[in-house]
């Protein structure tokens, strides 16, 4: 069924004067000319740059890089052993396949290191530094972890072992970096400060093979080609994380999803094609919407289940009946995670009804699987709009993984409550976190009375921004194809959301099982076919009355036809209080192997 949330509609300033001066210069319609102003890009050059997306950096702009490219290229040339440490995500597994690329490329004794979500936990342990040491491993290069891991990367270098640290995760709240040469986007000063870490690694290995081919002889013509090619190849795995760690898709993100998508549509990588395949994508037709709801899912899966290695053989196999069984493995691990999900929800939801409302919600099981509460503390987030932490128990310990609302720093709030903790970490948005048992009970008092002083009322009410104002004549082909050269959505750029002031709803149809309707819109004498999903069934207002309503356009493709397609957002009748909400699909998620924990002081 529908559910009244009562979120708010907001139409930031929009002065015709601008928008006619895009219109005018920029030849764009006046629909996607309010975007644009709406969005912040009145000027024209701006919005030029915006929509060409060639936003772009060179490796040198990382300050410091050059210790990390001459550390690399010096233990390659003496046939050092040389360890990639990555990470069990999306992002910490496509960070890893590309710099082992890179450096097999060039000839170098490599390997890699991708921890065990259960045994080994995020991040670089000491644990791991030994077992390094003691097998020959002689320069470390850590990729989407280590940024906060000084103790250990002090005891790899004790142990005989140089370190490059390449990370874009918060440092630590004392600001004590390791001692070795760090490529961050942060730290390191470079234009665009929220890379990920394939993106990080990316640059790196950019800067590695503009080096070895710059040195006298140490790189042929034929061979330096094909690295820089396979450099390009390698942006698919840019795109894919940097979409599955929901990066900004602004600047020079924005830039590399795009070129990404190019690259993925034109692959020939064995592993790419069968991870499609068994993700019914379309390669003609991939998008981000594929990076966030089919192919990261299913990377993603490995590494929280089981162990994430089989997600960077797939990437890395040049044998196509390999990268299909592999395949077929994630997706049966990807179906497997829904089902705990879907089962550890129902729990959590059911303690938050006996619980009643709060400011925040602790909630806490035995038997949840550390490795999916990250997913369904974001659902719970989006469905109750409040900081949600889910807390796997098990025996006198807990592991811990939080999502929050965009009005409350979550990170804020577990160093507030840092005494009732044994490790957190993480960001305004999400953190994890390890607990003894006997503490969850004062760790959810302390929060929830943390976030009481915090939040207000309106910082819990969702807000429907809209980005444009249009009448029912505008709704065609022309605008959703138009529409489409704002893409790729996502964090920073979200998906845009058209505002109909004197819409009503004819002929509503029942459509998949009845949990969704197709309908149609009349407005300014026009009519469009649309959509709402998760809402039983049904109207989300009466047959015929007037309304406002907020709608996505589209190009809906279907048996090789192509139509434009609204799918409705919010509605309510016009002199409504209330706004009623289509249930939201499922969305891309922040991955618990975005959290940095490290030890408290």
């Amino acid at each position: 069924m529908a559910r009244v949330l009562a979120p708010r509609f907001e139409i930031p300033a929009c002065p015709p004067a601008d928008v006619q001066r895009l219109r005018d210069v920029l030849g764009v319609s006046g629909a996607v000319a309010q975007v644009l102003v709406r969005r912040g890009l009145a000027d024209p050059d701006g919005a030029r740059a915006f929509l060409e997306g060639a936003e772009e950096h060179a490796p040198e702009r990382f300050r410091g890089i050059a210790d990390a490219v001459e550390t690399i290229l010096r233990h390659a040339e003496r046939g050092d052993r040389i360890t990639i440490h990555g990470d069990y995500d999306v992002d910490g597994v496509c960070s890893t396949a590309v710099l082992l690329r890179t450096l097999r490329g060039l000839g170098a004794d490599v390997d890699y290191y991708l921890p065990d979500r259960a045994s080994d936990g995020y991040g670089l342990s000491l644990a791991t530094v030994r077992r390094l040491a003691a097998r020959g491993t002689r320069l470390l290069v850590t990729v989407d972890c280590a940024i906060t891991a000084v103790e250990e990367v002090a005891a790899a270098r004790s142990l005989g072992m140089c370190v490059v640290v390449t990370d874009h995760h918060a440092p630590r709240a004392d600001g004590e970096l390791p001692s070795a040469p760090i490529v961050h986007p942060l730290l390191c000063g470079y234009p665009c400060a929220e890379l990920c870490a394939t993106a990080v690694a990316h640059k790196l290995a950019q800067a590695v093979i503009d080096a070895a081919g710059a040195a006298a002889g140490a790189l042929d013509g034929g061979r330096h080609e094909r690295l820089r090619r396979g450099l390009e190849e390698d942006l698919a795995l840019v795109a894919l994380a940097t979409v599955a760690d929901v990066m900004p898709l602004i600047g020079e993100n924005r830039t590399l999803v795009r070129r990404g998508l190019r690259a993925l549509a034109a692959t020939n990588r064995p592993g790419l094609r069968a991870l499609m395949a068994v993700s019914g994508v379309d390669p003609g037709r991939v998008d981000e919407r594929s990076l966030g709801f089919a192919l990261a899912p299913r990377v993603n899966a490995a590494g929280r289940l089981y162990r994430a290695d089989a997600g960077l053989e797939l990437i890395l196999t040049d044998d196509p009946l390999r990268a299909r069984d592999i395949a077929r493995e994630l997706d049966s691990a990807n179906h497997e995670r829904r089902a705990i999900e879907l089962r550890i929800r129902v729990e959590a939801e059911a303690q938050i009804a006996a619980l009643g409302p709060r400011p925040a919600y602790v909630l806490a099981g035995e038997g949840w699987h550390a490795g999916v509460i990250g997913i369904v503390a974001s659902r719970l987030v989006e469905s109750n709009r409040r900081p949600v932490v889910l807390i796997a128990l098990d025996g006198d310990t807990g592991k811990g993984s939080g999502r929050s609302v965009e009005a409350f720093d979550l990170l804020s709030g577990l160093t507030a409550c840092a005494g009732h903790l044994l490790r957190y970490g993480g960001h305004r948005a999400a953190a994890g976190l390890e607990i003894e048992a006997a503490r969850v009970d004062d760790f959810a008092t302390a929060l929830g009375s943390y976030a009481g002083g915090v939040l207000h009322a309106d910082d819990l009410v969702p807000v429907e921004r809209v980005d444009a104002v249009v009448g029912g004549e505008e709704l065609g082909m022309a605008l959703a194809e138009e529409l489409r050269t704002l893409a790729p959505f996502g964090r920073g750029n979200p998906g845009v959301s058209l505002m109909l002031a004197d819409a009503a709803f004819q002929d509503p149809r029942p459509m998949g099982e009845g949990k969704h309707v197709r309908f149609t819109v009349e407005s300014g004498g026009a009519r469009a076919r649309a959509v709402a999903f998760g809402t039983g069934g049904q109207l989300p207002v009466e047959v015929g009355a007037p309304a406002e309503a907020t709608f996505k356009l589209e190009v809906n493709e279907w048996q090789g036809v192509s139509e434009p397609r609204l799918v409705l957002r919010h509605a309510r009748a016009s002199e409504a209080a209330a706004l009623v909400v289509a249930e939201p699909q499922e969305t891309p998620v922040l991955d618990d192997g975005e959290l940095v924990l490290f030890a408290l002081p």
